[in-house]
């Protein structure tokens, strides 16, 4: 009972400070450009996954798994966290956080369908179902829910945010073709990324002039969106008996951060924006649904 109230502990504390990352994300970009944002970020990300496994004492597994695997960590590095990031930030830029956040949540809808076409799996009557719900809740968001008179409020953004779901799933696939431990992976994708986003940036970006709240927000960024947060969800999944209990918590953060937008930030959350999101999040749990009632009985 100690350790599943810890790992519920530790989970919640991972969705909470989730929660708040779509607002961190749009105070961040009053102060960078999505590649400074990247690059900062990045470096933050880095070094608190290096602190992990220095502390640890696993740094001598580094450089090994990296000759190891060179080929490997540099495509899944230049696709997450560069350009998945680059893609994800763009969108926020475009869009208001409210709308870009939710959409992001259909990144498990595009895994079914990429799933389909690159592992060949099934897709299953619920997958086609979370698919209409999902994207059907896309629709409502983006039209601020217009669905017929199909007035985007940026055509444009709810592209880059759609990609970035594709691009997300993308590297969660690429993930199952190599299993090797997550911290690891997380930190040899962001140090082979570094160079590329932090020599791009140094170049087409002017890094003169950026406040101290700037510098602050996107080392929130960097921390508790790949950082801290990771590991403590990691942590949270290895305590528990129960993965489909913990995993469910996940379904709260949008919720939590639509307040945060509209308190922090001062958004107006649409209605088309919470019933688009509850269209969304219904499809994820009638996809998840029998896979995660099997799981709870094995717990």
């Amino acid at each position: 009972m100690a350790a599943e109230r810890r790992a519920f502990l530790l989970a919640l504390a991972a969705v909470l400070l989730w929660s708040t990352v779509a607002t961190a994300f749009k105070i961040t970009l009053t102060y960078l450009s999505p590649l400074q944002m990247v690059a900062a970020a990045s470096v933050v990300s880095f070094l608190f996954l290096l602190t992990v496994i220095l502390v640890q004492q696993r740094q001598q597994e580094i450089i090994p798994e990296l000759r190891k695997h060179l080929r490997y960590y540099l495509a899944l590095g230049l696709l997450n966290p560069l350009v998945y990031y680059l893609v994800l930030f763009q969108a926020y830029t475009l869009l208001p956080a409210s709308q870009a956040q939710p959409l992001n949540y259909t990144w498990a809808i595009a895994l079914t369908l990429m799933a389909a076409v690159f592992l060949g799996q099934k897709i299953r009557k619920r997958d086609w179902i979370a698919c209409v719900l999902g994207y059907l809740g896309v629709l409502v968001i983006a039209t601020r829910g217009d669905i017929l008179g199909l007035n985007f409020t940026s055509v444009a953004g709810v592209g880059w945010a759609l990609l970035s779901t594709f691009l997300w799933a993308g590297y969660w696939i690429l993930n199952t073709r190599h299993q090797s431990e997550p911290v690891l992976t997380l930190l040899l994708c962001f140090g082979i990324s570094l160079p590329f986003s932090l020599a791009a940036s140094w170049y087409w970006t002017d890094w003169s002039g950026i406040p101290w709240q700037g510098w602050a927000a996107v080392t929130y960024v960097g921390l508790f969106e790949m950082g801290l947060t990771f590991v403590l969800w990691l942590k949270a999944m290895k305590l528990t008996q129960n993965t489909a209990k913990i995993s469910n918590l996940i379904f709260i953060s949008p919720f939590i951060s639509l307040v945060l937008l509209a308190v922090i930030i001062g958004e107006t959350i649409y209605p088309a924006t919470v019933i688009g999101l509850v269209l969304i999040i219904s499809g994820l749990v009638i996809q998840q649904w029998r896979r995660r009632t099997r799981v709870a009985g094995e717990g």
